[in-house]
């Protein structure tokens, strides 16, 4: 029965010569039992180990012949990049935008996603690890080889070698790994994770040692390096997230005193956008820059312990502030106050409504009284972010913001005067009853006061304020009209306004318009004989404290809402800020941009 059985099988070579030599050699192994024979006997004879062999033998010699070898890995990356050179050639060809639509579709993303995920991972075959009985007082030990490179094993912040950060273990003085970074060589071995305890390094026995010893013997050893290690109890997957998230702030590796690696450490700078790939630590996130091919990943602070910086920064600069008994308004080019209780904030929270009350000057109908507590309890760290493609037709708002004075209204002219039948400003409401010669829907939408103010409180204002007794205000609805109809809608609204702008229904694209220092802003604006937005009653030029404000608001624009900004344009010649404008304006309508992830979700 047992012959029958074995003739159907395809025997492995290799197993058939280990199985003769395991009976050739019997004798000369005293310590081998007639039961512990038995057993290799049967499992080197069964059908399964056998069966399993050779499908490993298949798939091993159909990658050899690349028949399973896929042709890359990044399959999901070359459909953005078709999709971005394929955005401004909609209008080519009917084809073209077919292929648009079409790979922009979840399912056709969905597989080429999967794709990726088989073509990154490893053909040979990764067995469970079989349980073994040991007695409780025995532990199991692992042998690791790795071969030495120019990534991180660290701890405290020392020289780099294998991918993964240790730590001396509080509790029980032991050394244990701390962190895998994704994509290293320790990650990739898949032999390695979080938690374990390292016993020896190339037959040196690390108990006893701090990390800095453990780590000398790793910078002396060369080639491979070998690791007794003591697994952990749990060993959690580490799987890659797909996040992306736009910086706020800049930071850098080498200056963190509090990093656990400098080494591992990821530089970024203010707007640059991160892969997360995990954010399993409290205090520390893995990331890679976008579109950078370096597979291993670094360290960043994560979104708490960013915030508790800024906090803390926040706090002790009031403190010096209170100390020296100045307030900010008296230096010449003064911040906003910092507020030192932001800690209950949400990066995403959002005033119900912008109350635009204030004075009145000239070019811009009102202006908001500086009431930015809410404002100064957001703290930017980092904000989740998607590609927005764009849709031929539907063009996203065009907002400016920047200090009165600085040249926003003029700009906004030169583009409506270039493309009446492309750009156009929203209309906006007035309670006051029209004059003569005005008509309702071109100049302003009339009501009445009891409407506006119903539908103040409703949220559908982006922003309002009020003069002389009568409210005025832009809604949201008149933004949206504009887009539905093909208009590229041009808006330079009160800063404060950008809370309500910034929503996935409007999509604006916001443009901040800064002045340039002091000597250019007061030369080019007396070289142009500027009016003065400052003065309504006469027509005359700025002067040096009217120059300052404008820097004085400008600082504390940037420093509220800076990291609302998807540009920024120095207005300190009018014609080359005008041609950066445009410029701008010609990237919205045809480039794939970043955008806050809940617009395209």
């Amino acid at each position: 029965m047992t012959a029958a059985v074995m003739e159907n099988i395809s025997w492995d070579p290799a197993l058939s010569k280990l199985l003769n030599s395991l009976e050739e050699h019997k004798t000369d192994i005293p310590s081998c039992t007639d039961e512990e024979f038995g057993f290799l006997n049967d499992l080197l004879r069964s059908k399964e180990l056998n069966a399993l062999v050779n499908v490993h033998n298949k798939i091993l010699a159909n990658v050899q012949d690349e028949k399973f070898a896929p042709v890359l890995s990044n399959s999901m990356d070359i459909d953005i990049e078709v999709l971005d050179m394929l955005a401004s050639k909609t209008y080519i060809s009917e084809e073209c935008k077919e292929l648009f639509h079409l790979l922009q579709r979840p399912h056709i993303q969905g597989l080429l996603c999967t794709h990726d995920a088989v073509a990154q991972k490893d053909y040979y075959p990764r067995l469970s690890e079989i349980p073994l009985e040991v007695d409780e007082d025995e532990e199991t030990v692992k042998i690791v080889q790795l071969v030495k490179s120019d990534e991180p094993l660290s701890g405290d912040g020392v020289e780099p070698i294998v991918g993964a950060t240790i730590k001396l273990c509080e509790v029980t003085g032991k050394i244990v790994i701390a962190r895998v970074m994704h994509g290293g060589a320790a990650d990739r071995s898949g032999l390695i994770h979080v938690g374990d305890e390292v016993v020896e390094v190339n037959g040196i026995s690390v108990e006893g040692k701090t990390p800095n010893c453990v780590l000398k013997i790793l910078q002396n050893s060369e080639g491979t390096i070998t690791f007794k290690i003591i697994p952990a109890d749990s060993k959690g997957g580490m799987r890659e997230s797909k996040v992306r998230m736009r910086a706020h702030f800049s930071y850098k590796a080498a200056e963190d005193p509090h990093i656990p690696c400098k080494e591992a450490g990821l530089d970024f700078n203010k707007g640059d956008v991160l892969h997360i790939v995990t954010q399993d630590d409290a205090y520390w996130w893995q990331a890679r820059r976008e579109g950078d091919r370096n597979m291993r990943a670094g360290l960043i602070p994560s979104r708490p312990l960013q915030e508790r910086r800024i906090i803390l920064e926040r706090q002790q600069k009031d403190k010096i502030q209170d100390d020296d008994g100045l307030s900010l308004c008296s230096v010449p080019v003064p911040l906003p106050a910092l507020c030192p209780r932001p800690s209950t904030s949400s990066l995403h929270a959002s005033p119900t409504k912008c109350n635009l009350q204030g004075i009145k000057t000239k070019k811009i109908m009102y202006d908001a009284a500086e009431n930015d507590d809410f404002d100064r309890e957001e703290i930017p760290t980092y904000e989740e972010v998607a590609k927005l493609y764009p849709t031929p037709g539907l063009y996203r708002p065009i907002v400016m913001i920047g200090p009165p004075g600085v040249g926003r209204n003029e700009l906004k002219r030169r583009l409506m005067a270039m493309d009446p039948d492309k750009y156009k400003t929203p209309v906006p409401y007035t309670s006051r009853p029209p004059r003569p010669g005005e008509e309702d829907g071109k100049e302003y939408h009339f009501c009445t006061r009891g409407k506006m103010d119903e539908e103040i409180e409703a949220g559908k204002f982006i922003e309002y304020g009020e003069y002389k007794g009568n409210l005025y205000g832009t809604k949201a609805d008149s933004v949206i009209s504009l887009v539905n109809t093909g208009f590229i809608a041009i808006l330079n609204p009160h800063y404060q306004a950008l809370k309500m702008l910034r929503s996935p229904q409007l999509k604006p694209y916001v443009i901040y318009i800064k002045p340039p220092r002091f000597e250019t802003l007061k030369e080019t604006r007396n070289e142009a004989r500027a009016r003065s937005t400052f003065d309504e009653a006469n027509s005359r030029g700025f002067t040096d404290d009217e120059f300052q404000e404008i820097l004085h608001s400008a600082a504390r624009i940037e420093y509220l809402y800076s990291h609302l900004f998807d540009e920024v344009i120095v207005n300190a010649d009018l014609p080359i800020a005008f041609e950066q404008l445009v410029s701008a304006i010609h990237r919205v309508e045809s480039e794939p941009l970043w955008v806050p992830a809940s617009w395209v979700q």
